[in-house]
Protein backbone atom coordinates (compact mmCIF):
# COMPACT_ATOMS: atom_id res chain seq x y z
CA UNK A 1 0.00 0.00 0.00
CA UNK A 2 1.42 3.34 -1.07
CA UNK A 3 0.68 6.26 1.24
CA UNK A 4 1.51 9.85 0.26
CA UNK A 5 1.43 12.18 3.25
CA UNK A 6 1.11 15.72 1.89
CA UNK A 7 2.04 18.18 4.62
CA UNK A 8 4.12 21.07 5.94
CA UNK A 9 6.54 21.03 8.88
CA UNK A 10 4.82 24.14 10.29
CA UNK A 11 1.34 22.59 10.29
CA UNK A 12 0.16 21.43 13.74
CA UNK A 13 -2.56 19.17 12.37
CA UNK A 14 0.07 17.49 10.18
CA UNK A 15 2.02 16.51 13.31
CA UNK A 16 -1.18 15.15 14.86
CA UNK A 17 -2.25 13.41 11.65
CA UNK A 18 1.13 11.72 11.23
CA UNK A 19 1.11 10.31 14.75
CA UNK A 20 -2.49 9.12 14.23
CA UNK A 21 -1.62 7.46 10.93
CA UNK A 22 1.41 5.74 12.45
CA UNK A 23 -0.73 4.51 15.37
CA UNK A 24 -3.21 3.10 12.86
CA UNK A 25 -0.43 1.35 10.94
CA UNK A 26 0.76 -0.24 14.19
CA UNK A 27 -2.78 -1.44 14.94
CA UNK A 28 -3.23 -3.13 11.56
CA UNK A 29 0.21 -4.70 11.87
CA UNK A 30 1.06 -7.32 9.27
CA UNK A 31 -2.34 -7.00 7.60
CA UNK A 32 -1.08 -3.95 5.70
CA UNK A 33 2.36 -3.37 4.24
CA UNK A 34 2.68 0.35 3.67
CA UNK A 35 5.23 2.58 2.01
CA UNK A 36 5.00 6.08 3.46
CA UNK A 37 6.16 9.01 1.30
CA UNK A 38 6.22 12.60 2.52
CA UNK A 39 5.15 15.13 -0.09
CA UNK A 40 5.68 18.91 0.09
CA UNK A 41 3.05 21.53 0.79
CA UNK A 42 3.78 25.07 1.95
CA UNK A 43 1.15 26.76 4.09
CA UNK A 44 2.93 30.08 3.58
CA UNK A 45 5.02 29.96 0.39
CA UNK A 46 5.48 33.74 0.35
CA UNK A 47 6.67 33.96 3.96
CA UNK A 48 9.72 36.24 4.35
CA UNK A 49 13.00 34.71 5.58
CA UNK A 50 12.69 36.38 9.00
CA UNK A 51 9.24 34.88 9.53
CA UNK A 52 6.31 36.55 11.28
CA UNK A 53 4.89 36.65 14.79
CA UNK A 54 2.50 33.69 15.02
CA UNK A 55 -0.40 35.55 16.67
CA UNK A 56 -0.14 38.39 14.19
CA UNK A 57 0.01 35.93 11.29
CA UNK A 58 -3.01 33.87 12.39
CA UNK A 59 -5.04 37.02 13.10
CA UNK A 60 -4.32 38.33 9.60
CA UNK A 61 -4.86 35.01 7.84
CA UNK A 62 -8.02 33.82 9.59
CA UNK A 63 -9.43 36.98 11.16
CA UNK A 64 -9.47 35.52 14.68
CA UNK A 65 -8.65 37.15 17.99
CA UNK A 66 -5.65 36.41 20.24
CA UNK A 67 -8.09 34.80 22.71
CA UNK A 68 -9.38 32.45 19.99
CA UNK A 69 -5.81 31.66 18.96
CA UNK A 70 -4.93 30.74 22.55
CA UNK A 71 -8.05 28.57 22.80
CA UNK A 72 -7.20 26.79 19.55
CA UNK A 73 -3.62 26.26 20.74
CA UNK A 74 -4.87 24.51 23.89
CA UNK A 75 -7.17 22.28 21.84
CA UNK A 76 -4.29 21.37 19.53
CA UNK A 77 -1.99 20.65 22.48
CA UNK A 78 -4.60 18.31 23.96
CA UNK A 79 -5.11 16.49 20.65
CA UNK A 80 -1.35 16.18 20.27
CA UNK A 81 -0.98 14.71 23.74
CA UNK A 82 -3.70 12.15 22.96
CA UNK A 83 -1.57 10.70 20.13
CA UNK A 84 1.83 11.16 21.77
CA UNK A 85 3.01 14.41 20.20
CA UNK A 86 4.22 17.17 22.51
CA UNK A 87 3.49 20.80 21.67
CA UNK A 88 5.55 23.31 23.67
CA UNK A 89 3.79 24.91 26.63
CA UNK A 90 4.40 28.45 25.41
CA UNK A 91 3.41 27.68 21.83
CA UNK A 92 5.36 28.72 18.77
CA UNK A 93 6.44 32.34 18.75
CA UNK A 94 6.87 32.78 14.99
CA UNK A 95 5.99 31.13 11.68
CA UNK A 96 8.68 30.66 9.04
CA UNK A 97 9.33 29.76 5.43
CA UNK A 98 9.74 25.97 5.09
CA UNK A 99 10.93 25.52 1.50
CA UNK A 100 14.49 24.47 2.36
CA UNK A 101 13.13 21.91 4.82
CA UNK A 102 11.11 20.42 1.96
CA UNK A 103 14.20 20.27 -0.26
CA UNK A 104 16.01 18.24 2.40
CA UNK A 105 13.01 15.96 2.89
CA UNK A 106 12.91 15.36 -0.86
CA UNK A 107 16.59 14.34 -0.77
CA UNK A 108 16.12 12.20 2.35
CA UNK A 109 13.56 10.06 0.54
CA UNK A 110 16.38 8.58 -1.56
CA UNK A 111 18.69 7.92 1.38
CA UNK A 112 17.31 4.63 2.62
CA UNK A 113 14.19 3.30 4.28
CA UNK A 114 12.99 5.32 7.21
CA UNK A 115 15.36 8.25 6.73
CA UNK A 116 12.75 10.61 5.31
CA UNK A 117 10.32 9.78 8.12
CA UNK A 118 13.03 10.28 10.74
CA UNK A 119 13.87 13.72 9.36
CA UNK A 120 10.18 14.65 9.14
CA UNK A 121 9.68 13.77 12.81
CA UNK A 122 12.81 15.68 13.79
CA UNK A 123 11.65 18.80 11.94
CA UNK A 124 8.13 18.69 13.36
CA UNK A 125 9.55 18.36 16.87
CA UNK A 126 12.07 21.15 16.24
CA UNK A 127 9.30 23.56 15.36
CA UNK A 128 6.43 22.52 17.60
CA UNK A 129 8.16 21.08 20.66
CA UNK A 130 11.39 23.10 20.73
CA UNK A 131 10.10 26.33 19.09
CA UNK A 132 13.04 26.33 16.65
CA UNK A 133 13.24 27.99 13.23
CA UNK A 134 12.87 25.39 10.41
CA UNK A 135 14.24 27.86 7.85
CA UNK A 136 17.55 28.22 9.75
CA UNK A 137 20.26 26.25 7.98
CA UNK A 138 22.18 25.50 11.18
CA UNK A 139 19.03 24.01 12.71
CA UNK A 140 18.31 21.99 9.56
CA UNK A 141 21.84 20.59 9.51
CA UNK A 142 21.66 19.67 13.20
CA UNK A 143 18.50 17.66 12.50
CA UNK A 144 20.13 16.01 9.49
CA UNK A 145 22.98 14.93 11.79
CA UNK A 146 20.53 13.81 14.48
CA UNK A 147 18.88 11.29 12.13
CA UNK A 148 22.17 10.02 10.71
CA UNK A 149 22.08 11.63 7.27
CA UNK A 150 25.13 13.09 5.49
CA UNK A 151 25.61 16.61 6.86
CA UNK A 152 28.06 17.75 4.17
CA UNK A 153 25.74 16.59 1.42
CA UNK A 154 22.86 18.46 3.07
CA UNK A 155 25.04 21.55 3.43
CA UNK A 156 25.78 21.45 -0.32
CA UNK A 157 22.05 21.14 -1.10
CA UNK A 158 21.20 24.15 1.08
CA UNK A 159 23.98 26.22 -0.51
CA UNK A 160 22.57 25.57 -3.99
CA UNK A 161 19.16 25.42 -5.64
CA UNK A 162 19.29 21.62 -5.86
CA UNK A 163 15.86 19.93 -5.73
CA UNK A 164 14.10 23.30 -6.06
CA UNK A 165 12.49 22.35 -9.37
CA UNK A 166 11.51 18.89 -8.11
CA UNK A 167 9.85 20.24 -4.95
CA UNK A 168 8.04 22.97 -6.89
CA UNK A 169 6.80 20.35 -9.36
CA UNK A 170 5.43 18.12 -6.61
CA UNK A 171 3.77 21.06 -4.89
CA UNK A 172 2.12 22.08 -8.14
CA UNK A 173 0.97 18.52 -8.81
CA UNK A 174 -0.92 18.30 -5.50
CA UNK A 175 -2.40 21.78 -5.88
CA UNK A 176 -3.68 20.75 -9.31
CA UNK A 177 -5.19 17.64 -7.70
CA UNK A 178 -7.26 19.95 -5.51
CA UNK A 179 -5.21 19.67 -2.33
CA UNK A 180 -5.58 23.07 -0.68
CA UNK A 181 -5.24 22.12 2.98
CA UNK A 182 -3.09 19.65 4.88
CA UNK A 183 -2.51 17.04 6.03
CA UNK A 184 -3.83 15.18 3.01
CA UNK A 185 -3.28 11.44 3.11
CA UNK A 186 -3.54 9.78 -0.29
CA UNK A 187 -3.62 5.98 -0.39
CA UNK A 188 -2.72 4.11 -3.58
CA UNK A 189 -3.12 7.34 -5.59
CA UNK A 190 -6.92 7.01 -5.23
CA UNK A 191 -8.23 7.41 -1.70
CA UNK A 192 -8.00 10.76 0.10
CA UNK A 193 -8.27 11.26 3.87
CA UNK A 194 -8.11 14.93 4.89
CA UNK A 195 -7.11 16.45 8.20
CA UNK A 196 -5.61 15.33 11.49
CA UNK A 197 -8.04 12.45 11.97
CA UNK A 198 -8.05 10.16 15.03
CA UNK A 199 -6.19 6.82 14.69
CA UNK A 200 -9.53 4.97 14.44
CA UNK A 201 -10.44 6.78 11.22
CA UNK A 202 -7.13 5.90 9.57
CA UNK A 203 -7.32 2.31 10.86
CA UNK A 204 -10.80 1.80 9.41
CA UNK A 205 -9.73 3.23 6.06
CA UNK A 206 -6.58 1.10 5.91
CA UNK A 207 -8.51 -2.09 6.67
CA UNK A 208 -11.22 -1.26 4.16
CA UNK A 209 -8.78 -0.45 1.34
CA UNK A 210 -6.72 -3.57 2.10
CA UNK A 211 -9.88 -5.70 1.97
CA UNK A 212 -10.76 -4.25 -1.42
CA UNK A 213 -7.41 -5.50 -2.68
Amino acid sequence: MKIDFVSDVSCPWCAIGLKSLEAALERVGDEVRAELHFQPFELNPKMAPEGQDITEHLSEKYGISPAQIAQNREAIRARGASVGFEFSQGGRSRIYNTFDAHRLLHWAESQGEGRQAALKHALLSAYFTEDQNPSDHALLLSKVAQVGLDVERARAILASDEFTAEVRERQQFYLQQGINSVPAVIINDRHLISGGQPPEVFEQALRQIAAEG
